[in-house]
């Protein structure tokens, strides 16, 4: 009976992300976003193929940026579930997301982080260059309309910058990736997923 019940719940989910998404690629459906989380963990992040995720998007940081981090951001933070791996390699996380919904989950998952409602581009710190020593947008390309402006935003805030998504959205997003300055790119595979990172040295970074 559980069993029936679980796999009715997963349908119905399934069907009301699929209309809530409908249309949401590259158009800064915000509204949209809003109401994914209308659902508890919209994006699945408990689940062990999220987790191998983070584990990995950590590994790659690591591996260009280091263990230990002053200031990050975290463009796209959601319900705070990545945030949580970013807070344990940064002294002080900042995270940013459309949904105030969301926002608010952050904030009880990451107390210790600061998290706003809110784009980049309409912080008052925005055009601050160099502002914070690492700059993360995973999952986040897909959903913006201009993504190059965002890129060149993240570009001037961050010492450092890490751009991800999953691997069948190339179409989407690789060449507004890879046209920023010497960008390393690395592919994640994990049971029949992937995801491709994206690391480059942001403008004050850069010299």
């Amino acid at each position: 009976m559980l069993g029936v019940r679980a796999r009715a719940t997963d349908l119905a989910r399934r069907a009301w992300m699929r209309v809530v998404l409908t249309g949401v690629l590259s158009v800064d459906a915000h509204r949209r976003m809003e109401l994914a989380y209308r659902l508890r963990d919209p994006w699945k992040a408990r689940t062990p193929r999220e987790q191998v995720r983070f584990a990995e998007t950590t590994r790659f940081i690591t591996e260009h940026v280091g263990g230990h981090i002053a200031n990050t951001l975290e463009i796209g933070c959601g319900e705070g579930h990545q945030s949580e791996h970013l807070s344990r390699m940064t002294d002080h996380l900042t995270g940013l997301d459309v949904s105030r919904t969301a926002i608010e989950r952050a904030r009880r998952r990451v107390p210790s982080a600061t998290f706003d409602e809110g784009q980049l581009m309409d912080q008052p710190w925005a055009n601050e260059r160099g502002r914070f020593d690492l700059v993360t947008a995973c999952e986040v390309l897909y959903y913006v309309r201009d993504k190059k402006r965002l890129l060149e935003a993240m570009d001037r805030v961050g010492r450092h910058c890490v751009v991800t998504w999953y691997g069948p959205a190339n179409r989407v997003c690789e060449a507004a990736a890879l046209s920023m300055p010497a960008v390393a790119r690395k592919s994640v595979h994990h049971e029949g997923m992937s995801w491709v990172m994206t690391y480059w040295k942001g403008e004050a970074g850069r010299g």
